[in-house]
């Protein structure tokens, strides 16, 4: 079960951040810009996971999902401090 929910939560991501760079293609928005961003991230963040929880259970690949993690969450809140609109 928990493989079908890691690869659930990879999808939406990804799906967000579809979609977030489809608007932001359309209204040039600076804040959808951070945010697509920030997704993008946070998909590679559960495509991490799948891999180290599911595909290559060997490894301990925490220490990078975190990373990404933080410089996803980084990226969105330096658009919503820096960014004005």
């Amino acid at each position: 079960m928990a493989p079908l929910i890691y690869s659930l939560c990879a999808l939406l991501s990804f799906g967000v951040a579809l979609l977030l760079w489809r608007h932001h293609g359309q209204t040039r928005s600076r804040l959808l810009f951070w945010s697509a961003l920030c997704f993008s991230g946070l998909t590679v963040n559960n495509l991490l996971l799948v891999l180290d929880k599911v595909l290559w259970t060997d490894g301990d690949l925490s220490l990078l999902r975190q990373l990404t993690a933080l410089a996803s969450l980084s990226l969105l809140l330096f658009g919503l401090v820096y960014e004005d609109e």
